[in-house]
């Protein structure tokens, strides 16, 4: 599985930014697609998930309420819609995907088969 991640750029403190991940497999319904960030120094850091099928998703504690995780199967896309951006969401993001859904480690980077390049996202205060 090949995964394009696109939409990063910078930004000011309350602005917004829409993220695509795109893929080339067939059926992408199927699978799970994660969003990971990291800055520098720093650990790569679970961001937003969503279920293959269901669609069900679910968000690391710091941006509940600000994300929006979401997925347009017939384009094979993936979008992370970030509002109210940060200086503290600064860093490169990251799509990732595997097949089947993994409901107790879904925020584990190392479960995911397949990762995108990273998309740079710097918010300025």
């Amino acid at each position: 599985v090949q995964l394009q991640a696109s939409g990063g750029g910078s930004v000011q403190a309350g602005d917004s930014l829409r993220l695509s991940c795109a893929a080339s497999v067939r059926s992408f319904r199927t699978y799970t697609v994660a969003w990971f960030c990291q800055a520098p120094g720093q650990e790569r850091e679970f961001v937003a998930v969503i279920r293959g099928n269901s669609g069900s998703a679910y968000y690391g504690d710091s941006v509940k309420g600000r994300f929006t995780v979401s997925r347009d199967n017939a384009k094979n896309t993936v979008y992370l819609q970030m509002n109210s951006l940060k200086p503290e969401d600064t860093a490169v993001y990251y799509c990732a995907t595997r097949q089947n859904w993994q409901v107790t480690y879904y925020y584990v980077a190392t479960i995911y088969t397949s990762w995108g390049q990273g998309t740079q996202v710097t918010v300025s205060s």
